[in-house]
């Protein structure tokens, strides 16, 4: 007799049911040729009895089985294997190594997106984690931000319009983000001068895109954001460093650069550099505009975390100087209210952001219609204005309570440069103390640390008093260790 008990197992721990188990069994050994077509199988008494389990999960195996076309079943005559089955080649049921199907890599070329994956590697929620500059989730309005979704989503309305237009963004966000960049930024647009995006990081992969190729040159700043460099390199573009001092991005030696050879675009991050939170002073934005009108380079503004200055007023963006257009002006909602709440917007000239949407729209067809407007409710009625003034003054408050707590605790290890405003600090360790050391401590986990520099971004504003506290003793915890060695 065929040996069936070793052909259908069934994982009784395992959250498929056992009808479907057995369904896939049987198809598994018909794809294997084990079974083949036409063969007969047993009859759905005689089949739970081999198997220790109720008629009626076999009859329901069978059934789905039958459905599926594998094999035809004859009332109160027979079940066989379907005779329209192709005859596939024998192997053994019981043979070693037999893996399943996704438990193979793909064996036909494909592209290589990056080769080392482990920095994705997930944190514990006991780990002490010291982020790059994220907001504090606690501190965002976003009980209001989700009971607007619910009131939207719940209105026969607003679910018929929904999911249409959103591949820019929908017209009541545009609308409202166009004011409040107008009074936030001076930038004089419209909305056809914006693209919604999912965050900054896609505004970025989507201007690259559209500007860069193979020939393409762009200047970044170093050392430099790795996720924008990455899209840039995908692109296609060959990248020229140019180092970044505590006057943000040497203006002079891209002019250098400049008069050798031919620049398509300058990323830039005026406003606390990252990773080393430095501001790019006002002789150089001056000359870095002026630049670009000079070599016609288009300048990438990313401007991440502008609502955060602490000493004074912010500078203005770039973007809302005079530059003819050839400025790609970068923001986050992120970085106001959640890092999960992905959702960013780029402004440009309008023809390039109808090109950036009909690139945007291969990839994803469109963003939440629902957030996107609640979003605009917030913006809108004042909620994001009040949240950001409350999120500023703690914000400021926390850099100040870490600047003394670092000089207390940590002044024999690091030294920093306070920044005006963000929500990081750029933390350099003295000689004799490695980052690398430091960031494969087991008590804590830093996201942004850079071992050329021997430095590590503090991300301060997601973390109370009480817990930066903690944190400055579990550094020195682990710089004292280093120290002792």
């Amino acid at each position: 007799m065929f040996p069936y008990q070793q052909v259908i197992r069934i994982n009784r721990e395992s959250k498929i049911p056992v009808y479907r188990q057995i369904a896939i069994s049987v198809s598994d050994a018909i794809r294997n040729g084990t079974l083949k077509a036409g063969m007969h199988l047993p009859g759905s008494r005689e089949l739970a009895k081999m198997l220790s389990m109720h008629r009626k999960t076999v009859t329901a195996a069978y059934q789905e089985l039958d459905a599926q076309g594998w094999i035809r079943i004859v009332p109160r005559k027979q079940v066989a294997v379907s005779e329209d089955i192709p005859l596939f080649k024998p192997q053994k049921w019981s043979e070693p190594g037999i893996r399943a199907s996704y438990e193979n890599d793909l064996d036909v070329p494909f592209r290589i997106m990056e080769e080392d994956l482990t920095d994705e590697n997930p944190v514990s929620y006991s780990d002490v984690i010291i982020d790059d500059g994220h907001p504090d989730v606690r501190l965002s309005p976003i009980d209001d931000l989700l009971k607007t979704y619910r009131f939207l989503a719940s209105r026969k309305y607003t679910i018929k319009s929904a999911h249409i237009g959103t591949t820019q963004g929908t017209l009541k966000l545009r609308e409202e983000l166009a004011n409040y960049l107008s009074v936030t930024r001076a930038l004089n647009i419209s909305v056809d001068n914006l693209l919604i995006t999912h965050g900054a990081q896609m505004s970025i992969y989507l201007a690259a895109q559209l500007l860069l190729s193979a020939s393409s040159i762009i200047i970044v700043g170093k050392p430099g954001y790795a996720a924008a460099n990455a899209a840039f390199g995908q692109a296609g573009a060959k990248m020229m460093e140019v180092n970044v001092d505590e006057k943000g991005i040497d203006t002079a030696a891209i002019e250098r650069i400049c008069k050798q050879k031919k620049i398509d675009a300058v990323y830039v991050i005026p406003h606390h550099h990252y990773p080393t939170t430095a501001t790019l002073a006002v002789e150089r934005r001056v000359k870095l505009l002026e630049l670009s009108r000079q070599f016609s380079f288009v300048i990438i503004e990313d401007d991440y975390d502008y609502e955060y200055h602490y000493t004074s007023a912010p500078y203005l963006p770039l973007a809302s100087g005079s530059h003819n257009g050839n400025v790609i002006y970068i923001g986050s909602f992120s970085k106001m209210l959640d890092p999960s709440l992905r959702m960013g917007f780029m402004v440009a000239p309008k023809n390039f952001i109808q090109q950036g949407a009909a690139l945007r729209r291969i990839v994803d067809v469109g963003g939440d219609g629902y957030m996107q407007n609640a979003l605009a409710t917030l913006i809108k009625e004042g909620a994001l204005k009040r949240h950001l003034k409350k999120a500023k003054k703690r914000y400021h408050q926390r850099r100040d309570f870490l600047d003394t707590l670092m000089k207390e605790e940590l002044n024999e290890y690091v030294s920093y440069t306070m920044p005006t405003g963000g929500m990081a600090i750029w933390i350099k360790l003295k000689a004799g103390f490695p980052i690398a050391g430091l960031a494969v401590n087991s008590q804590i986990k830093i996201l942004r640390w850079d071992k050329e520099e021997n430095a590590f971004r503090f991300g301060f504003a997601s973390m109370d008093e009480k817990e930066l506290r903690q944190v400055v003793e579990t550094l020195k915890d682990g710089l004292q260790k280093m120290k002792n060695r």
